[in-house]
């Protein structure tokens, strides 16, 4: 296929709020205009992100409304731009959270790979506008997507395209902070929530090298999954007597994946060694953490900071130790038909630990 025409973009709309309640409806919409710097993916899988379901809710601001979720996207490059050269079509391809930047090299972010972070032009893969009227981002619980081809991103042949999925916005959402903040031979690290993100952080801490990893959650029914995930210690902070006490100053490095304003983040925070570092990346309602005690900070001498996804150059790398290591992650795959009633079941908790959506008519390739 190489015209616009000659395939339809179709895909599950949320229409209000009320679709994260399984109220998506199937139909058409109209792509971005077509630029020689595109990529058109037919696409078979689609990972469910716990964003998606924050955005089909308008939980992080106003969604504007038709919008179709989903920035985990594989595939098959079925129409290449002129100006892409590092992919031709029939590649197997995926797009993450992102897909344009302003690539500028007068931007700070962009300049200093740290494009995820770009102030000047940031569309995200669903739910933005494009500049120059191009139209709106349409993201994948759909047949096609149409991304900027410096986001696009060619899949190691190792990787499953299932597996490789949710990699594309989860996986990379730990490996950026983990890899940036010197998680690697030494060094002990926490994981804040055995979940979609979580369950990465740990198998990409390990991967990383980390001396010791140590999952941490609510409940102790996640101790087994969270050793089997390649954990070497777990503390079930609702379950495990004064679970804050016994492992104070312990952590060189926590990423927290926990998206709650009522988390108990001080105590986190004592869990790190002098001059330790806690990333957030889960990101509430409303944005809302708990306060902060300053003297948790200063007296420890620790940093509390954030992190998005992540830069192309840490996705190639990232997909590439994916590749060397055999990362796999824990997925469910699931029907895009049946997409109402996976992102119902996510939002209860259910998934283990990641849904995966299978294109029904393109899922085999």
């Amino acid at each position: 296929m190489s015209a616009p025409e000659s395939y339809k973009f179709q895909g599950w709309l949320g229409k209000s709020p009320e679709a994260v309640n399984g109220k998506m409806e199937w139909g058409e919409y109209e792509p971005k205009k077509w630029t020689e710097d595109d990529v058109d993916i037919e696409i078979s899988h689609c990972g469910i992100c716990g964003s998606d379901l924050h955005t089909l809710k308008s939980g992080w601001g106003p969604t504007p409304y038709p919008c179709v979720v989903g920035h985990e996207i594989v595939g098959k490059a079925v129409r290449v731009g002129a100006n892409v050269k590092h992919v031709k079509v029939g590649d197997r391809v995926g797009v993450g959270a992102q897909s344009r930047t302003c690539q500028k090299s007068t931007c700070p972010a962009c300049s200093n790979d740290l494009e995820s972070y770009c102030g000047e032009l940031l569309v995200n893969t669903y739910g933005s506008d494009y500049p120059n009227g191009e139209g709106k981002s349409y993201g994948g619980y759909a047949d096609y997507n149409r991304a900027n081809g410096h986001w696009v991103f060619k899949i190691p042949d190792e990787i499953d395209s299932a597996a490789v999925a949710p990699m594309l916005c989860g996986g990379i959402t730990m490996y950026s902070p983990l890899k940036r903040n010197g998680c690697g031979p030494g060094k002990t690290v926490g994981i804040i929530g055995v979940g979609g993100l979580g369950h990465f952080g740990i198998l990409f801490a390990k991967a990383l090298g980390a001396d010791k990893v140590i999952g941490i959650s609510r409940k102790a029914d996640k101790r087994e999954d969270a050793l089997k995930l390649g954990a070497d210690e777990y503390i079930a902070t609702d379950d495990d007597k004064d679970w804050a006490n016994n492992n104070r100053r312990t952590m060189d490095l926590i990423v927290s994946t926990v998206s709650h304003s009522k988390m108990p983040l001080n105590d986190y925070l004592g869990l790190l060694k002098v001059r330790g570092t806690l990333i957030q990346v889960g990101a509430p309602d409303g944005g809302e953490l708990p306060p902060v005690n300053a003297f948790q900070l200063i007296l420890n001498g620790i940093k509390l900071g954030g992190s998005m996804t992540g830069s192309p150059s840490e996705i190639r790398e990232m997909l590439q130790l994916a590749a060397e290591k055999k990362i796999q992650p824990w997925i469910q795959e699931r029907p895009l038909k049946d997409a109402n009633q996976a992102i119902v079941d996510m939002e209860e908790g259910k998934a283990r630990y990641r849904y995966v959506l299978v294109n029904e008519n393109f899922g085999k390739h």
